[in-house]
């Protein structure tokens, strides 16, 4: 394990966010909250079948329609070519298939047309005035997968040992298949995009988690250079992961505007949420477990199959987490993809890690019961001294410690094992408790930033990045550590974010922005520091006459002699001002360790969830009481912030376990469920009280402030810990989420294809 040393202490560790009178208030714009002069509105017209192909298009009556301005489809809207190969974190999408590019049809609600008018309203009505005429073919979104239907070979994630023989000669044993459903990100703040074609370039202000890759996305797509293309996203209203990667609709928005001259809007509706911009895909997981009688783990293998597009191989990648998690000196994993005639997959909220974790930790509760054994202490038992997956140290790892704090918070010396055997007290006079724990984890990783700092005359800095802040408080972070490193009050900087025109700036996804951008934010202050340096020491205006950078150091806004004689300390406005300079500005630079050759270290978050739920046998009634989560998340730079995302995550983790799945009709391929209404989330009155402790150990192999992003972690393990605590109260234990009252009332109900 890393040996970890000071760091300075938080300054503003409880800061409100920075941003949110802004949002409280109305004024911060969201993307469909621009309206500009003479914008004209889109809306798409969507398959009605899942597989075929359209045979006539009629737009006739459609374009004829008062203020429609054009009607685009396959032979109209021009041509839109398909990005090439992703190059690091540029060039990526889900749905590579350029929109209008074929009349072959592939999933329901695939985009067939759209109609672009002076109103929203227009514009809706000669969508549906649009006739589609279809030669239909069959169709599949079945639920249930074999290795046969696998695209390919499966992919050999990780491997060492021989663990079928392990596996087939190990005392105790365990091999179960759990699955977990489709998922539709329901952020309230739909997609949008609002396209402006000046004859030379594009703006766009675009719902997007990764600015730069939108920009290089759809400089590639509409074939202009990137120069050209410029992405705005000063506010998102979260986004899950269904908006770090473009999806069709920014294409014809942007296309339209093109054709047309003018700016054009196109917002998603909730409906199309459901079908065109992404989900997370079901998948079915087997898991074997080999383990000696005392409990000490000799084989694991991990197999998971995951639907997918007709024509996009998206893998959820569920084995991210099963190679480093616990010592097991026989291993394989492994991930193959089933296609269906659904739109494609992406990424959601701890893509892989989180569905993966929901199967390999509900199958370590099985064993713990199956061998007797408390569950925490199997886990203990077979806690991993290196990554032996990668054979690398950890840059820091304490999962035992976030296990034995858990427990502490808990209560979990009170935990009897028999099912049913404990009862509730006081307000939970005669429930049934149930108590459960999963481990968690996610991946630690940093991509390359770009960051610039200002020091302006007027005694105020300003930072900026072409990152952006999806709702996870990237505005506050930065201004803190801003705020840190110049000793100056939060009041007085300015953090300006969400545009390409911006210094290069990383995605919001994999948890890693916050990693990403620090570094090249501290560096870009020094540089500042610097500049400011130079100018208090040179010219005929110096502050400093006669003395060398060298000799001056930087603290509380203000710059001083390295004598220590705080009577020479002058503001670093006053500096510019009498030396006639607006700015002392500096640019910085973060390398990020994600693909970086030589690593030392496997970098990860941990933690654990520990759950207890309460069973009514007499009403059916299932409740998530309470949640203690223990995250070993890094130096937790504003913990207010970070409190929220690991409370936010543990709601969703709440919805995953009980309620949320995208049902298909398996006769149209419609998702049936795709609205707010029948779309099953977490409220209030579901939601369970949650205690969050941070560890808080800085990491400093990730960056000088020892940060990780902590968006993720608190999703992975939430799930099973659920499962494993309903098991606990009921002796069901249910592989296959969300979990129902039929299954806990042995009433199996036949769910949906």
């Amino acid at each position: 394990m890393a040996t970890q040393s000071t760091v300075p202490p938080r300054t503003n560790g409880s800061l409100p966010r920075v941003d949110g009178p802004l949002k409280v208030s109305g004024a911060a714009m969201y993307s469909s909250d621009y309206n500009l002069a003479g914008m004209l509105y889109a809306v798409p017209v969507c398959a009605t079948i899942a597989s075929g192909k359209i045979t006539k298009l009629d737009v006739s009556r459609a374009a004829a329609m008062p203020g429609v301005k054009a009607v685009y489809h396959n032979g109209n809207i021009g041509k839109i070519f398909r990005a090439g190969p992703p190059s690091g974190f540029n060039g990526i999408l889900d749905e590579k298939r350029p929109p209008f590019e074929d009349n072959v049809v592939r999933y329901y609600g695939q985009y067939v047309a759209v109609a672009v008018a002076l109103t929203f309203e227009q514009a809706t009505a000669a969508a549906n005035a649009v006739v589609a005429t279809y030669e239909a073919a069959p169709i599949n979104v079945s639920t249930k997968f074999t290795e046969a239907e696998a695209v390919e070979k499966p992919n050999e994630d990780s491997k060492r040992g021989d663990p079928d023989a392990a596996f087939k000669t190990a005392p105790v044993k365990i091999d179960e298949t759990y699955g977990t459903p489709t998922e539709t990100h329901n952020p309230i703040e739909l997609h949008a995009s609002v396209a402006d074609f000046d004859g030379q370039n594009f703006t766009l202000y675009e719902t997007t988690q990764a600015v730069c890759n939108s920009q290089d996305v759809l400089a590639q797509m509409l074939g202009v250079p990137i120069q050209n293309v410029r992405v705005i996203s000063r506010f998102l209203g979260s986004g899950f992961g269904g908006k770090l990667w473009p999806w069709p609709h920014a294409m014809i928005a942007a296309q339209a505007s093109r054709n047309l001259g003018r700016p054009v809007k196109l917002v998603v509706s909730r409906d199309m949420m459901f079908q065109n911009v992404g989900h997370r895909p079901r998948t079915q997981q087997r898991v074997r477990l080999g383990a000696t009688p005392d409990g000490k783990l000799v084989a694991l293998m991990h197999d998971s199959l995951n639907h997918t597009s007709m024509l996009d191989d998206y893998s959820e990648g569920c084995s991210e987490a099963t190679g480093y998690s616990y010592s097991v000196p026989n291993l394989r994993a492994t991930s193959a993809i089933v296609r269906r005639n659904v739109g494609t997959p992406t990424s959601m909220r701890g893509p892989g890690a989180v569905p993966g974790l929901f199967a390999t930790e509900s199958a370590m509760d099985e064993l713990a019961i199956a061998l007797k054994m408390d569950p925490i202490q199997l886990r203990l038992l077979n806690e991993p001294a290196i990554d032996e997956d990668k054979k690398l140290p950890f840059s820091s790892r304490h999962f035992v410690e976030c296990l034995h704090v858990g427990a502490e918070k808990f209560g979990w010396s009170r935990y009897t094992p028999a099912v049913g055997s404990m009862k509730g007290t006081g307000e939970q006079s005669g429930l049934t408790l149930g108590w459960g724990v999963a481990g968690c984890s996610w991946i630690a990783e940093s991509c390359e930033s770009h960051a610039m700092v200002e020091l302006l005359s007027n005694g105020t800095a300003r930072v900026s990045c072409a990152t952006q802040d999806i709702g996870t408080g990237m505005y506050t972070v930065l201004s803190n550590v801003v705020a840190e490193r110049m000793g100056l009050p939060n009041d007085r900087i300015e953090v300006v974010l969400g545009d390409t025109n911006l210094p290069l700036g990383p995605i919001s996804g994999g948890s890693w922005a916050t990693a990403s951008v620090i570094p090249a934010v501290l560096d870009a202050a020094n540089n500042a520091i610097g500049k400011l340096f130079a100018i208090a020491t040179a010219g005929p205006n110096a502050a400093f006459v006669d003395k060398e950078p060298k000799d001056l150091e930087f603290g509380d806004g203000k710059v001083r002699l390295k004598d220590g004689d705080t009577k020479t300390a002058i503001p670093f406005g006053d500096i510019l001002t009498k030396a006639s300079v607006r700015s002392a500005t500096g640019n910085g630079k973060g390398a990020g360790s994600f693909g970086a050759p030589g690593r030392k270290h496997s970098q990860h978050s941990f933690g654990a969830q520990f759950v207890e739920v309460t069973w009514e046998p007499e009403t059916a009634r299932l409740r998530v009481a309470r949640v203690v989560t223990v995250i070993d998340g890094g130096r937790i730079l504003n913990p207010k912030p970070a409190r929220n995302q690991i409370e936010g995550a543990v709601v969703m983790g709440v919805g995953m376990a009980l309620f949320e799945a995208t049902r298909y009709d398996a006769r149209f391929g419609v998702p049936i469920n795709n609205n707010l209404a029948d779309y099953i989330l977490t409220t209030n009155a579901d939601a369970p009280n949650i205690d969050v402790t941070f560890l808080d150990h800085p990491d400093l192999v990730i960056n000088a402030l020892g940060a990780r992003g902590v968006g993720e972690i608190g999703l992975a393990g939430v799930a099973a810990a659920i499962a494993n605590a309903v098991h606990h109260a009921t002796g069901v234990r249910v592989r296959e989420l969300p979990i129902r009252i039929e299954d806990l009332l042995g009433m199996p109900a036949q769910r949906l294809a």
